[in-house]
């Protein structure tokens, strides 16, 4: 193939819908890219999903948690035309929707609370950046926006709080706090920023020409470099420290505040520090009166602390009552200021630039920063054919070069080529279990081909029309005839297209870790909802923090309520995962996952079944039940199985319940509520329950 001629490195097309047969599937114009295929590959559609199930699919995949019972049978006695649109719409507006769809783009950009290796010390402030990004998929941020402020979000003419907290994305990497050789540890760093960019926004591994030309791809060690020189800025540069062991920092806190806020601080700081002044003086007064009249030795003795407060506890009870009380009174004073200081002003993870002039970059011989080659100057990757970039020339005095700002700019410009289609193909694999493109971090020439280029195209051109929403690219989706259909095995599809590469069925999926988790705290009962702010710490087993380099310091502790609240808000430490979702395929932190591998493995079953978070949700589930349907056997286990499937079970299926419990408490001599937490813990562990059909 010649390099230039690659699908991925060509502008957007603007493809015609295709015409097909079948045209009453049809319900958006994707369907007809999809059935379109289909029909070439003498292929058909699989029958449309019933309408628990779509819900289900659609509650899971928009919001990341189950529909109650009630949410269910509203939508299904609602046979208006718009009935999906409706609930599809529900979802959207709901904050739960940020909080399942920002934890995709967390994997992206490899976002963790910690700095990895031995100590693993933690990053303050840098939830601030998750935040971030559930609030702007809530308020359904143009994605070109997105993308500009989280590259460049100090640098732009209308920077704010929230745009310099999107910046803590350059920050969310690894850090090696003691590096043997700080100047390469330099470039390390700055090998993460250009190769998460590369792959998160461009599909493009540019991060494989540090050291050489690409072996696969038409990109150069020159293109790694020019790249490189957009951000050379943001880490202070080792040459300029003359190698000093502290060379640079990945936590860079930078104070958030509103001007207005920093004046209201400033001054009530100053008010404090005024009061305690006063306050203490009084106290040393008065300290002073009481041990004047003391020996000699115990004068000198008196200026070793300790030593001032025996002798003063001594002195003390000799003094008049008036004196010992005024003593008290400001003691206390003290204590209370103390306790009462002035709230720090708020901080965030943020980027930050030496300046307004930039380093000098040059090409690294082998990727080693002690062999120097040529100079380069910021560029954009050959292959795709751009002009040099313009740089605005900046204020002498200003704090930062301006560079980030062009290169977003030209990320997130409409006539890149690459970065619509590569969220559009992301957003497609979290709807159906894989991209467009089964390699949603690749599009180079080691990556899969599109299985539907037309259609990716479309999508992208589609997308860029619509403003870049999100959003509304959700929409079509989920509302089409494609997201629509049944799981069920078809013969002819599985003869003539084994792996679905064509779409004629919808692929059943396993629940991922944090919807597992969030979906079992929802049917007990207990799921904490209050959105944003510190990360909280579920309890971990004693055995699995003695694992830390730390033990002691491994691991927070928070209030049980806390500990109920969305998966999301879990603190994500890089050398201790929570548990239960670590067994359930959690992101690997270390850099960019674009895809969790999900597997199905004996100790998944021993967690569910015997873990202890499992264990207890299943108690409290249980007691719901008691709750919402007193000692009724029959009513506990129909309440049960809604909860946790959304249809309505079966007469045989109750029957087969009812008999569990019979036996449980006629045989093996089980009260009825030990025997009713069984029951809730099997519910919990079925298929049904872990997998989204």
């Amino acid at each position: 193939a010649i390099p230039n001629k690659h699908w991925a490195y060509q502008p957007l097309s603007s493809p015609e819908v295709p015409d097909v047969q079948s045209r009453d599937w049809i319900k958006n114009p994707l369907d007809r890219f999809i059935l379109a295929r289909l029909e070439q590959n003498e292929l058909s559609p699989n029958p449309k999903a019933g309408k628990v199930t779509w819900l289900r699919r659609a509650f899971f995949n928009l919001t990341g948690l189950p529909p109650t019972p009630e949410e269910v049978d509203a939508f299904v006695l609602d046979e208006t035309a718009d009935a999906f649109s409706k609930i599809t719409d529900r979802l959207l507006s709901t904050p739960q929707y940020g909080e399942k769809w920002a934890r995709h783009w967390l994997d992206l950009v490899r976002y963790a609370e910690t700095d990895g290796y031995e100590r693993d010390g933690t990053k303050a402030n840098a939830w601030r950046f998750r935040d971030y990004v559930i609030d702007a998929y809530n308020q359904d941020m143009p994605f070109d926006q997105f993308v500009i402020e989280q590259l460049a979000g100090d640098e732009i003419n209308v920077a704010n709080r929230n745009t310099r907290i999107a910046t803590g994305y350059y920050r969310l990497g690894i850090w090696d706090d003691e590096p043997v050789d700080p100047e390469q540890a330099f470039y390390d760093s700055l090998d993460d920023v250009v190769s998460t960019t590369s792959k998160v926004f461009l599909a493009m591994t540019l991060g494989c020409s540090r050291c050489h030309d690409h072996k696969i791809d038409p990109l150069s060690q020159i293109d790694y470099y020019q790249v490189m020189a957009f951000f050379h800025n943001t880490f202070q540069d080792i040459r300029q420290l003359e190698f000093e062991k502290t060379a640079f920092t990945l936590n860079t806190q930078t104070v958030i505040a509103s001007d207005q806020e920093q004046v209201r601080y400033r001054t009530a700081q100053e008010r404090w520090e005024k009061n305690r002044m006063l306050v203490e003086t009084e106290l040393q007064k008065l300290e002073s009166l009481f041990l004047e009249d003391l020996p000699e030795k115990d004068k000198e003795a008196s200026l070793d602390e300790n030593k001032r407060a025996e002798l003063l506890e001594k002195v003390l009870s000799t003094r008049p009552e008036t004196q010992r009380k005024r003593y008290d009174n400001l003691k206390s004073d003290i204590e209370h200021l103390d306790q009462n200081k002035v709230a720090p002003l708020p901080e965030a993870l943020t980027i930050k630039e030496n300046g307004s002039r930039a380093p000098k970059t040059y090409v690294l011989l082998r990727g080693n920063a002690h062999a120097r080659g040529d100079r380069v100057e910021p560029a954009f990757p050959e292959v795709l054919g751009f002009d040099k970039p313009i740089l605005k020339a900046v204020n002498e005095e200003a704090p930062s070069s301006g560079r980030r700002q062009v290169f977003a700019e030209w990320v997130a410009g409409d006539e890149n080529p690459l970065t619509a289609r590569v969220i559009v193909n992301r957003i497609w694999q979290h709807h159906f279990g894989r991209g467009l493109v089964r390699t949603p971090n690749d599009f180079g020439f080691n990556g899969a081909r599109p299985t539907h280029p037309q259609l990716l195209d479309w999508l992208a051109r589609w997308f860029m029309d619509e403003g870049w929403s999100i959003k509304s690219l959700h929409r079509m989706i989920v509302l089409s005839a494609t997201y629509q259909m049944s799981s069920k095995d078809n013969p002819q599809g599985l003869a003539r297209d084994p792996n679905n590469n064509l779409f004629w069925r919808y692929d059943m999926r396993r629940l991922d870790a944090e919807a597992i988790r969030d979906g079992v705290m929802s049917v007990s009962g207990m799921l904490n909802r209050q959105q944003f702010g510190p990360s909280v710490y579920p309890d971990i087993p004693p055995a699995i923090r003695a694992g830390a380099s730390r033990p002691e310091d491994a691991w927070g502790i928070s209030p049980i309520e806390q500990q109920h609240r969305r998966s999301i808000y879990v603190f994500v430490k890089r050398s201790l995962m929570e548990p239960l979702m670590s067994a359930f395929d959690l992101a690997d932190t270390d850099s960019s996952c674009p895809e969790r591998f999900t597997t199905v493995v004996p100790t998944q079953a021993l967690t569910t079944l015997n873990g202890q978070f499992f264990n207890q949700q299943a108690s409290f589930f249980a007691q719901r039940l008691r709750d919402e349907c007193d000692e009724n056997t029959v009513s506990q286990i129909t309440r049960g199985l809604r909860l946790a499937f959304g249809r309505i079970p079966d007469d045989a299926e109750i029957s087969r319940c009812v008999e569990w419990i019979r036996r449980w408490n006629e045989e093996e001599g089980i009260s009825h509520d030990q025997a009713l937490f069984y029951f809730c813990l099997i519910v919990l562990n079925l298929n049904e329950f872990i997998f989204v059909d």
